[in-house]
């Protein structure tokens, strides 16, 4: 055979290998994708998603964490400290007081929202945007570690990241997994107060958040865990139940440990007498991300000194 009917052979035979890695491309090509969201909703998920409206500071959070805060181009105000967003694309609206029409303009390939912007009824309050072809996903407000890696596994597979999800759920089990084998070899525990709002309203949680989960895998007692969510809190019942420990996610106070030390009646509290108050990172400690892992740390901390410091 000649060299000029060899090279023609090949240059036949490498058309083809293209043209098949076309046909190849064409068949793999992107579709939308319908997926059950965590609600139990049928959504429609676009082909690409390039960007996206984030309402609910966990959701954004997650979404940062994933790799993604360069799709996000408006969150809402309570999202503005989450490490890795852009400050820029932080908005004027909360969860409660959206502005449909607002949303619709940017043209967003997805909106996450949370649950709660649906004030505890099944109504939908951006339904212009749905109408408007946009994709809303609502998340609900996970409150237990089982449901918060499902809320990753689930953002990670709206976003065809599975692969960078399990990454984030494997540190973060692991890390909870370190600090509960530690626990595990605690032979006694203390009861715990946790004050998620100051006096005069009091307020902490019983069991049916993870909070109060978190608490159990340390492997201390809350001093509510006969009650059931968040509860509103008295003097008289604190002092009754007189905590070994105090924990307080509160922020927005100059001193929060001074604050509970100096409160008229509670120097009779183990707690206070032993001056074991301890201030834990509101935004780990109140949302429902892989970052709860910071609390936990914190939290073990203070309750264990001699194990975890």
């Amino acid at each position: 055979m000649s060299k000029k009917k060899i090279i023609t052979m090949l240059l036949g035979l490498l058309t083809t290998v293209i043209m098949l890695a076309a046909c190849g491309g064409t068949e793999t090509e992107q579709h939308p994708r319908e997926m059950v969201d965590r609600e139990g909703y049928t959504i429609t998920v676009p082909a690409e998603i390039n960007t996206i409206i984030t309402i609910g500071p966990s959701t954004t959070e997650i979404i940062v964490g994933l790799g993604f805060a360069d799709k996000i181009i408006s969150a809402d105000r309570f999202s503005a400290d989450i490490a890795g967003l852009p400050a820029d694309v932080i908005s004027d609206f909360g969860i409660m007081d959206l502005d449909a029409e607002y949303l619709v303009n940017l043209m967003p390939d997805v909106v996450f929202i949370t649950g709660m912007a649906r004030g505890g009824g099944t109504d939908d309050p951006i339904a212009p945007v749905s109408a408007a072809g946009i994709t809303v996903i609502y998340m609900p407000n996970s409150t237990n570690i089982a449901g918060i890696i499902e809320d990753i596994r689930f953002i990670a597979d709206v976003m065809g990241a599975t692969e960078a999800g399990e990454r984030v759920i494997s540190v973060m089990q692991a890390e909870i997994d370190a600090i509960a084998t530690i626990a595990a070899n605690i032979a006694t525990t203390r009861t715990v107060y946790f004050e998620i709002s100051p006096a005069p309203w009091m307020f902490s949680f019983g069991t049916g958040t993870f909070l109060n989960e978190m608490l159990e895998l340390l492997g201390a007692t809350n001093i509510f865990a006969n009650e059931y969510s968040w509860i509103g809190v008295s003097d008289e019942i604190l002092l009754e139940l007189n905590p070994d420990v105090i924990l307080t996610s509160t922020d927005f106070l100059p001193d929060p440990i001074g604050e509970i030390l100096e409160r008229p009646g509670f120097d009779v509290i183990i707690a206070v007498q032993n001056s074991d108050v301890f201030v834990i990172d509101t935004a780990s400690s109140s949302r429902p991300t892989h970052n709860i892992t910071k609390a936990l740390r914190q939290m073990a901390e203070a309750i264990f000194p001699e194990y975890f410091r």
